[in-house]
């Protein structure tokens, strides 16, 4: 257990959004990534551009970006920041979709949960997609590759 305070906690235990308006807005970047599961028959129709409900990927990459810029929405201390750039791309393989996402600001916290959110909001987009062919689909391994900037500085997960 770290010896560091829970930074999103008052002095009486109780949450709060953390205070970082003192912060002198910095170049930062986040990505992400996750996998969409998918059986055989759905990964051949993503293949041949045949789903039933249309291009997955557009949807899905257009979702993605919309998720990284609404966080603040959905995580209840997460600040609203200006999400500069957003980029999401999808790779369909022999197993399903993968999903990556990279999101940048210049601001005075970081785009790491931005950059899991675009990833988790693509990859329930293609579940949504291609659900009525597949209710096995799933989602997995959502996960953030690295970040930088801000004052932890530089941060990629081991391989």
């Amino acid at each position: 257990m770290s010896d560091q305070p829970f930074t999103h906690l008052d002095a009486a235990g109780q949450a709060h959004m953390v205070d970082v308006t003192a912060k002198i807005p910095t170049v930062r970047e986040a990505t992400a990534e996750g996998f969409v599961r998918c059986s055989p028959t759905v990964v051949d129709a993503l293949r041949s551009g045949s789903a039933p409900k249309g291009d997955v990927l557009a949807v899905a990459r257009i979702a993605g970006i919309q998720g990284a810029k609404r966080t603040a929405e959905l995580l209840p201390l997460a600040h609203i920041i200006g999400v500069h750039g957003a980029r999401v791309d999808l790779e369909i393989t022999d197993e399903g979709v993968y999903v990556a996402a990279t999101v940048r600001t210049a601001d005075r916290t970081g785009v790491e949960m931005e950059a899991m959110t675009a990833v988790s909001v693509a990859a329930l987009a293609v579940v949504d997609m291609v659900k009525g062919m597949d209710k096995s689909v799933q989602i997995e391994n959502v996960r953030l590759l690295a970040k930088s900037g801000g004052k932890s500085g530089d941060w990629r997960r081991p391989v």
